[in-house]
């Protein structure tokens, strides 16, 4: 049975959410800031927490009515020139059901991971830095919450702050965090579009973009972009998915090069990591 539990935007609040996420708890909603006008405050909560019940409702009701991975047309390596470049960075876009994701996902990867990974996790402040902290503690690659001026390196995690747009930008010869307070893209802010594009912008063909479990549609137009300069993109895959909005969508639009379940997915990123450099070893991090 789904679950979806209120949240205040507060430390303590970050923290039960999270441990109520871990526990199972299928999504979240937060109390709205006005809770002075009652009327307001219902029509934030209505607005919050109708799509999230729909999403939910519809996972259980309609799983067997989208593409199974066996009659999606593209699959695995080596089907196009592009899948020969050597990935320089990996960018991941997740919502619903995201923080158990990367919870299962980061602590697989080895602490000599070649590149850097960006998230954007749609959270809002406060649950963001706590997120990265989590996933800093049980991963041997280093997570922190990024903050405008990052370089980035390999063998660390980026997470988006909550409230704000997190881009890749050129600095010298490396590139690095920039964050803003852009209006929302697909209601979200951070999105996962808006740093897709920026880390083709840094790292043309050289990107590998990750969907992951989430409701509704970010993170397809940056796929689009990514496959357009010669990247690749990956996606969780139905059943390991808490709601398949996200990656979905990417598969519906032809944009995947591989559709993963969630307890592969490090095995298929080291794999695509190893083309142009040494095979990443995955017995210092992963499984």
């Amino acid at each position: 049975l789904p679950v979806i539990m209120f949240s205040t935007l507060t430390q303590r609040g970050a923290t039960a959410t999270l441990d109520a996420l871990a526990l199972g708890a299928s999504d979240y909603v937060t109390k709205p800031a006005h809770a002075g006008d009652p009327h307001r405050a219902l029509e934030a909560i209505r607005d919050e927490l109708a799509p999230k019940i729909k999403a939910l409702a519809a996972r259980r009701g309609s799983r067997t009515e989208t593409p199974t991975v066996a009659r999606l047309p593209q699959r695995r390596s080596g089907l196009r020139p592009s899948l020969r470049e050597r990935v320089d960075v990996v960018a991941i876009g997740v919502s619903t059901g995201g923080p158990n994701a990367l919870a299962q996902l980061f602590p697989r990867l080895p602490a000599s991971l070649p590149v850097p990974i960006v998230v954007v996790q749609h959270m809002p402040p406060m649950f963001t830095r706590i997120l990265a902290e989590r996933l800093d503690a049980t991963s041997a690659i280093r997570v922190v919450e990024a903050a405008d001026g990052d370089e980035l390196a390999p063998g660390g995690a980026w997470i988006a702050p909550g409230g704000r747009h997190m881009l890749v930008e050129r600095a010298g010869p490396s590139c690095a965090i920039r964050t803003t307070l852009d209006p929302p893209v697909h209601s979200c802010r951070p999105a996962v579009d808006p740093l897709f594009r920026s880390v083709v912008e840094c790292y043309g063909a050289h990107v590998l973009a990750v969907v992951l479990t989430g409701m509704g549609n970010d993170g397809s137009e940056g796929a689009e972009a990514v496959r357009a300069a010669g990247g690749q993109v990956v996606v969780q895959d139905e059943d390991s998915s808490v709601v398949w909005g996200m990656p979905g969508s990417v598969v519906m639009a032809g944009l995947a090069d591989a559709v993963v379940p969630l307890s592969e997915l490090h095995g298929e990123i080291l794999a695509r990591l190893s083309v142009g450099r040494a095979a990443v070893r995955v017995g210092e991090g992963g499984s």
